[in-house]
């Protein structure tokens, strides 16, 4: 089986800008996302979708600079975009990642995997029921279930937004929800990056480690001892769905 992370992002989000290429120390927010799903044991291949604006031409040459697949598709219908750039790298199985999650978690994206291939879901996530912090979002879909979904999903929210057609309706796909477990279990916790408010905190979560191979419960346990850094963003209200 071909399990490929597609990864979405675009420079032209509505709140912040660019956000994907900002830099903390000297990475930029991306690399952070390709480098820690690299870590993966799951995976067998990480592509960036992006899309055919001018704008993303950049993002093109992130690609090849980094050394990972690319695919350019529609800005509006994320939807179509995934679509082909699974069919493009032949992907038999879907991990849906966004670029504005730099402290996604390899265990917590492996997790996902093994839970999908193990209880033979359709579709499975760490979101249909939230119970990790938000930012550590993994969604995990059948070829076939995204095939069904490109096919049927008519309303724009569900073409913009790739898996709410497969959400809404569990009576043509098997779902299962990944539930956090033990210190990991803080849906209190926003730590995804759609203002320069996230960003801000992001940054200092970054440069509190040494290494980027840090992990969720570390994250954490840092922010516990470290309550007020949680106020930096603490009034960002996150839109309903997410699109990059």
């Amino acid at each position: 089986m071909n399990t490929i992370a597609i990864v979405q992002g675009r420079m032209g989000s509505t709140r912040f800008p660019g956000k994907i290429l900002k830099k903390i120390n000297d990475k930029f927010v991306l690399d952070y996302v390709i480098d820690r799903l690299r870590f993966s044991n799951e995976l067998d291949n990480i592509v960036l979708a992006t899309t055919t604006e001018k704008k993303d031409d950049i993002l093109e040459e992130y690609s090849s600079k980094k050394d990972i697949d690319y695919f350019r598709g529609s800005e509006e219908d994320v939807l179509s975009r995934y679509y082909h750039a699974a069919k493009k790298y032949n992907a038999d199985i879907i991990v849906r990642i966004t670029s504005d999650c730099p402290l996604i978690d390899s265990d917590i994206v492996d997790e996902a995997i093994r839970q999908h291939n193990l209880s033979n879901s359709d579709y499975t996530a760490n979101t249909i029921k939230r119970t990790f912090p938000r930012g550590l979002d993994v969604e995990v879909f059948n070829f076939n279930a995204l095939e069904l979904d490109y096919k049927n999903a008519t309303e724009k929210y569900q073409r913009e937004h790739v898996t709410p057609y497969i959400i809404e309706n569990p009576e043509r796909f098997r779902l299962k929800n990944v539930e956090a477990k033990g210190n990991l279990y803080r849906p209190d916790i926003r730590i995804t990056i759609d203002t320069i408010e996230d960003f801000q905190l992001i940054k200092k979560i970054i440069q509190n480690f040494h290494d980027i191979r840090f992990k969720s419960e570390e994250i954490i346990d840092f922010l516990d001892k470290n309550p007020d850094l949680l106020k930096i963003n603490k009034f960002i209200k996150q839109k309903s769905v997410r699109s990059n």
